[in-house]
């Protein structure tokens, strides 16, 4: 039978001891839980006044856009009538708006898969050791961080059908050049030839950033094989890219379906609507017919719209 050595009661002195180290943990436990609490309290005021600038400037508009959907209210008048779900079920009949949901479709299929491609491949080429890289990489990015309204104004001087450059150096060509914003079978053309510059540097720079985290290994074995450039984009950037490459792809078309700026510079929504996309029929909706109830309804669909789009492709 085996048998268990007793155990020893401890001395005096040991008790003592252990008692003082136990008061020192705990003593030194609740002076971290104080500097904690202090700490967030600290934190939580100075946050306070950024969440009510928050709070006021974005979600009370929010639920104030939500609530003005419901009426019949006007900018010019503080009168309301209550319509229920009219302002949507005419917002959806409305053949102007149908107009600017199919340009608004139309422009995202031609900025977001072009401009992802376009991205792709000038990051490809600028992650590769060429001289003036820097300066290239710049060069791309320089649109990105510039007005939008400053760029539309500069395009719409070049693409001017009379005297702008475009259709200058065309005419040395011998090619008459077209109305690039006063035709509306190019108006819209323009208008995404325009996005899809301005918005390289921003794609580029992500799918540059993707490019450097694949491992140097897998490019080293990749050469070993003897893989071409060609075999090394299909079967491994694009496959090892996909996580930049779905980012990029969702940022585009969610400001694909906000496009503006260029709009109202340059085109105005026509010639002959054209180019009206659902945030210029807002904004006229808005601001040009003061129909605050019913541009509050146009706001919510499109919420909506960039909502479910947003869950899909997540």
């Amino acid at each position: 039978m085996e048998l268990h050595p007793r155990r020893l009661p401890l001395a005096p002195l040991d008790i003592l001891t252990y008692c003082k180290r136990r008061k020192e943990v705990l003593n030194m436990h609740s002076r971290w839980k104080r500097l904690g609490n202090e700490q967030t309290r600290t934190a939580l005021l100075a946050l306070i006044p950024s969440f009510v600038i928050f709070c006021a400037f974005t979600i009370y508009p929010i639920f104030c856009s939500l609530y003005l959907s419901f009426f019949n209210a006007s900018l010019l008048s503080s009168t309301r009538t209550y319509v229920g779900f009219n302002n949507y079920i005419n917002l959806l009949q409305n053949p102007t708006f149908q107009k600017a949901v199919k340009n608004t479709v139309h422009y995202t299929i031609g900025v977001v898969p072009i401009g992802i491609a376009l991205s792709l491949c000038i990051a490809v080429l600028l992650n590769n050791k060429l001289r003036f890289r820097d300066f290239f990489r710049a060069a791309f990015f320089a649109p990105v961080v510039t007005s939008m309204v400053a760029v539309s104004i500069v395009w719409t001087w070049m693409l001017e059908p009379n005297y702008g450059l475009v259709n200058s150096l065309l005419a040395k060509l011998g090619i008459a050049g077209p109305g690039w914003l006063t035709d509306p079978a190019w108006a819209m053309t323009s208008v995404i030839l325009l996005s899809i510059w301005k918005n390289l540097g921003f794609n580029m720079v992500i799918f540059l950033a993707g490019l450097q985290n694949i491992p140097a290994e897998v490019n080293e074995s990749a050469d070993l094989d003897g893989v071409t450039s060609f075999q090394r984009l299909r079967y491994i950037t694009i496959p090892m890219m996909r996580g930049p490459i779905g980012f990029a792809t969702i940022v585009s078309m969610i400001k694909s379906m906000q496009v503006f700026g260029q709009i109202y510079v340059m085109t105005g929504g026509g010639p002959a609507n054209s180019t009206m996309v659902v945030v210029y029929y807002l904004y006229q909706q808005a601001f040009e017919f003061y129909r605050s109830g019913y541009a509050s309804a146009v706001a919510w669909v499109l919420f909506v719209a960039i909502l479910v789009l947003t869950l899909v492709q997540n």
